[in-house]
């Protein structure tokens, strides 16, 4: 079956909606990693799927570097299996900014800064065990860190995100020519290690 597509000015319809996060809804799920996105694109909103755009290696970085068991290709809609998947593998999504843009860059700083606000909130809620936010230059502005490096986050934040150890990883989108599919995957299982869903050794 082909994959669905949309027109320019379907996208655009798309503009400012909200995509409602991915979190444990079912008793036993446990949210241990929780990847953090800047805000959605146009085609998340238009599918209700967090990194849904065709382009974006997010679930193929994912399952190669053995942080889920399955394929995911959310471009038409995550399906209930998909989400059902993710939640009992103890892995949520959410954004810094939860308006959706076609870019990125469309944010201002004062909404990155109020997002990170509600970010710490909904991690105080949910008590995640690691926080995974794709991309550098967004944890820097929302978070007032400048000289913030990827990786984790010094131990002396973790307060501040109530216990949860706080990593930066690299944005999956296919805008980061910087980044491949194989240098994601190792950076997602690296907290995927550190969130205890998977271990260091490769079966």
């Amino acid at each position: 079956m082909a994959r669905r597509t949309f027109t320019r000015a379907e996208l655009e319809s798309f503009r400012d909606a909200v995509v409602p996060d991915l979190l444990p809804n079912a008793p036993g799920q446990r949210l241990r990693l929780l990847f953090v996105g800047i805000n959605p694109g146009l085609w998340t909103a238009a599918t209700q799927t967090h990194f849904a755009h065709p382009g974006n290696r997010f679930y193929p970085a994912l399952l190669r570097g053995g942080v889920i068991t399955e394929p995911v290709d959310p471009a038409d809609g995550m399906s209930d299996a998909d989400r059902v998947m993710m939640r009992d593998r103890g892995i949520g999504i959410s954004n810094v900014v939860h308006r959706a843009t076609a870019k990125a860059s469309e944010l201002s700083s004062e909404e990155l800064r109020a997002g990170g606000v509600q970010l710490t909130e909904l991690v105080a809620r949910e008590k995640p065990e690691v926080v995974a936010i794709a991309g550098i230059t967004a944890y820097r502005t929302a978070f007032g860190h400048p000289k913030a490096v990827m990786g984790r986050q010094p131990a002396t934040l973790d307060d501040l995100w109530s216990g949860a150890e706080l990593w930066v990883v690299p944005n999956p989108s296919g805008l980061n020519a910087h980044e491949t599919v194989e240098t994601l995957a190792a950076a997602y299982r690296e907290v995927a290690v550190a969130a205890g869903i998977v271990t260091d050794a490769r079966s």
